[in-house]
């Protein structure tokens, strides 16, 4: 496999450097600096990385190759993104994660691990908007970034686990001084959300092993309501969720499965949170155990393995061809699911479009999971929705097509589609089906799971009933929409003072310097860190100052520190040291912004007005509709707008329907609850209840 930075190297006649993927961005390794992210990330690109003699869109990148094994250099890629020439200078995920008011930083730095199939080849132009990137992190020049993307093994990769990239990722972020790092916690396996299962099972996600935390929920969703979430879902008892469950025809197998893993525990398993962590635990158990069995498998035995399968190949009847396909309408029909058949329906029209699109305009091949979800998208915004939907679609009939999953010859997960012929092969379907569906009184029906078959399996069973679809339970249900809609989640680098002859300080500028109408002073900038020697005077500091902050944000370019507001009466001369404490927040005072930029806020120009009723008064990512009146932004969903229908053309808010005319009487509903279940869930929520109506907690 030759990488193009080998190229580059081998025409300067030059060495590359060489450093190893589990031991790179250790502390000390290669590099130990000890200043802010914007000089860290300089030092890093001169000391640890090569320039590639090509750019992308005009932005220069730098290479540094990690060795995993004798076999395999993973490429890392750092592109450099001038915010002044960029065509997306405003930053969506600090708006969608709450840093909308930051300045316009000058520099964006993405750090990028292409998919193993892309080593060998340059990057493109649109390698900033791919999804398939095995890592793809952005940090702003003033240390606050974003991780947009981690795909392992499951996601594509040939050679690296989820954890290893997570790893050499945080070890980066480490040992350059990243201040604050998000991540929109959208990741799932056998289509459970992740940050379900793992906060219910170990109190935080997955992403939590590297102390990312709470940020903020959407949907107006608090901290305090999300970890009240997590605690009323991981802290059901087994014997509660059994005796709730003995009227349904789920009662055998959860009783099973529980009695099962409670056999093989050498501790007690009360709640459901200690069953989950049990069971993931002990999965990857069971997998190194088939890893082994199949290793151990005689040779004999793979080699007639796979000449029947070349024979079921080679056997192209039609009828048996049309055997394995059900028309889509059908399988949805035996299906539990939470969405209603048509939407369903209208999810898989969608695919089907998206993948009828793409052979037009290809002509061959299907699509990646991931490119068919993202075309998907572009019409459906439920992606759990869309996950459901594409886990169901292989060998269906949707319409005039047929719809199949497989893995291609880059290991990938890939649908394709085939045409139907309207007369000929759907009346040879209709009759299979009729065969199929034609009951069989001598044959016993199939046995239930084997609870420890398949570790994942029975995970899955138990996430599906006792989290997603617990019955009769609305306390249960609302606490699995906050812990669902709690998606933006962040890792806060706390301050360390080094040991040296070095004092450091926050720089922040006063908030009255900008123009009040223009600037959102409620919250000001982040301060940014300074250093200056000892024996420095408070000139020093100013000088400091002013070149960290003209170096940092575009709209202090020209900006002149004038006044340090916490010295008091002290002097140019006056030398610091004994004046302040290292690590204290400065205020300074100074003239040069440049107020008229449009380059502000990493939010953008446009000041929207976000008034929902679940609380939300921010931009929080999620599908948002604005009032014709008002001009007020609330979610589509708060708004009774599915995410399968479209955007009315002219929509008007409840509160400017109300000012044309009285609101309309409803007779009264009566509902019978517990007067826990009202309390706990209007908490769980933040709404304010009277105590003998819950009728907007059951809507």
């Amino acid at each position: 496999m030759s990488i193009p930075i080998l190229e580059t190297c081998r025409k300067r006649k030059r060495r590359p450097k060489l450093f190893g993927l589990h031991s790179f961005a250790e502390p000390g390794c290669p590099i130990n600096p000890t200043g802010p992210f914007r000089d860290n990330i300089r030092i890093f690109l001169k000391q640890c990385a090569e320039p590639e003699d090509y750019c992308v869109k005009g932005m220069p990148l730098w290479c540094t190759l990690l060795v995993r094994d004798k076999s395999c250099v993973v490429p890392l890629y750092t592109i450099e993104e001038g915010v002044n020439h960029s065509l997306n200078p405003f930053c969506d995920h600090c708006r969608c994660t709450g840093w909308g008011n930051h300045l316009v930083s000058k520099r964006k730095y993405h750090v990028v691990i292409p998919n193993d199939r892309d080593w060998n080849k340059p990057l493109e132009d649109n390698v900033l908007n791919i999804h398939s990137h095995l890592l793809h992190g952005l940090i702003h020049c003033n240390g606050f970034g974003h991780l947009l993307c981690i795909n392992g093994i499951e996601g594509g990769s040939k050679y690296l686990y989820g954890r290893e990239i997570m790893d050499l990722w945080d070890r980066i972020c480490e040992i350059l001084k990243a201040r604050k790092i998000s991540v929109e916690d959208a990741s799932k396996k056998h289509g459970m959300d992740l940050r379900l299962l793992h906060g219910v099972a170990y109190g935080h996600t997955w992403f939590g092993r590297w102390g990312y935390k709470f940020c903020r929920g959407s949907y107006g969703v608090s901290e305090e309501n999300y970890d009240r979430a997590i605690e009323i879902l991981s802290s059901q008892k087994l014997d509660k969720i059994i005796q709730d469950f003995s009227d349904r025809e789920q009662s055998r197998q959860i009783k099973c499965m529980v009695q099962h893993y409670r056999d093989l525990s050498e501790s007690q398993l009360v709640t459901i949170r200690d069953l989950f962590k049990f069971m993931l635990t002990i999965k990857s158990r069971s997998a190194l155990q088939k890893k082994l069995v199949a290793a151990t498998a005689a040779p004999s035995a793979s080699v007639q393995k796979n000449s029947i399968r070349i024979s079921f190949h080679k056997k192209d009847n039609s009828k048996e061809k049309y055997l394995r396909c059900k028309r889509f309408t059908s399988v949805i029909a035996h299906m539990d699911s939470r969405w209603p058949a048509k939407r369903l329906e209208f999810a898989a029209e969608v695919i089907v479009d998206a993948l009828k699109q793409n052979k037009s305009e290809v002509g061959h091949g299907g699509m990646t999971r991931q490119d068919l979800r993202d075309a998907a998208r572009m019409h459906i915004g439920d992606t759990g929705l869309l996950d459901y939907v594409l886990k169901s679609m292989n060998n269906v009939i949707v319409g005039c097509h047929i719809v199949r999953r497989g893995i291609n010859s880059a290991r990938v997960l890939e649908y394709t589609i085939d045409d139907v012929d309207p007369v000929k092969d759907l009346k040879l379907l209709e009759a299979t089906e009729e065969i199929r569906q034609k009951p069989l009184p001598d044959l016993l029906p199939a046995p239930a799971p084997v609870p420890g078959t398949d570790v994942y399996n029975d995970v899955v069973y138990l996430y599906n009933n006792t989290l997603l679809n617990y019955p009769e339970s609305e306390l249960l249900e609302l606490a699995t929409q906050a812990v669902l809609d709690s998606k933006h989640f962040v890792k806060d680098r706390p301050f360390r003072d080094e040991d040296d002859q070095l004092l450091r300080f926050f720089c922040q500028v006063m908030p009255g310097l900008f123009d009040a109408e223009n600037m959102a002073t409620e919250t000001s900038p982040a301060g940014e860190l300074v250093m200056v020697p000892l024996h420095a005077t408070v000139f020093d500091l100013k000088q400091a100052a002013e070149k960290a902050l003209r170096d940092t944000y575009c709209i202090m370019d020209k900006f002149v520190v004038t006044e340090v507001d916490n010295l008091g009466e002290m002097e140019d001369t006056d030398v610091l040291f004994g004046a302040l404490e290292s690590g204290a927040e400065i205020l300074v005072r100074g003239s040069g912004i440049d107020l008229d930029s449009n380059l502000k806020h990493e939010g953008g120009a446009d000041n929207w007005i976000v008034r929902c009723e679940c609380g939300a008064r921010d931009d929080d990512g999620e599908r948002m509709i604005a009032c014709d009146i008002c001009e007020v932004w609330q979610h589509t969903r708060c708004c009774g707008i599915e995410d399968s229908e479209a955007v009315p053309p002219l929509f008007v808010c409840p509160g400017c329907c109300t000012s044309f005319g009285p609101p309309m009487t409803n007779s009264p509903l009566e509902f019978q609850c517990s007067d826990d279940l009202l309390l706990d869930s209007a908490t769980m929520y933040g709404m304010d209840y009277e105590y003998d109506n819950c009728i907007g907690l059951l809507q």
